[in-house]
């Protein structure tokens, strides 16, 4: 079986302990998914299988297997950006940058959460034909990405900034 790993298939590994994280970082050499906590605190980490947002450390390679990843490598690249990493330098979401890659992974899916009408635990209205993301809805579905350099505040602008231009 394979696993498809931003466009490209890949072989799942023969070692059934290997994460997802270290198959991406150790094995292809795809280093823009991070080693943050390597407990799945911290979100930096974070890439997207089927569209939904994993935290990689905590994944199993083989859990993949049949199925398609996609890390901040395959999001977008060199001037083909995708709109939340154009959003993110226009915003100043990042100061190391050290957690990015997890966090616009992680808000690519939410976005797409939000889309198909799936709820947090702040939303306030329940049976809303279109949930409207507010500061405090981004900040609660975004809140297993953490940012020790305190760029919450950009990238929460930056979040709403595509929500916006999706929506429109």
């Amino acid at each position: 079986m394979a696993i498809r790993i931003n466009g490209s298939d890949v072989a799942v590994p023969d070692d059934a302990r290997v994460s997802l994280l270290d198959l991406l970082r150790e094995g292809l050499h795809l280093t823009g998914t991070k080693v943050g906590c390597n407990q799945g605190a911290c979100g930096a980490c974070t890439v997207l299988i089927d569209g939904q947002r994993v935290l990689s450390c905590l994944t199993l390679a083989a859990q993949a297997d049949g199925r398609s990843v996609t890390t901040i490598e395959g999001l977008g690249s060199g001037s083909d950006l995708h709109p939340l990493q154009v959003a993110f330098i226009e915003h100043d979401g990042f100061q190391c940058g050290y957690c990015t890659p997890g966090q616009i992974c992680a808000a690519a899916a939410m976005l797409r959460e939000v889309e198909a009408g799936i709820p947090s635990y702040v939303t306030a209205d329940l049976a809303a034909e279109r949930l409207t993301l507010s500061r405090e809805e981004v900040r609660e579905r975004m809140s297993g990405n953490l940012c020790r350099c305190g760029a919450h505040n950009g990238i929460v602008e930056a979040i709403l900034r595509v929500a916006a231009e999706h929506a429109a």
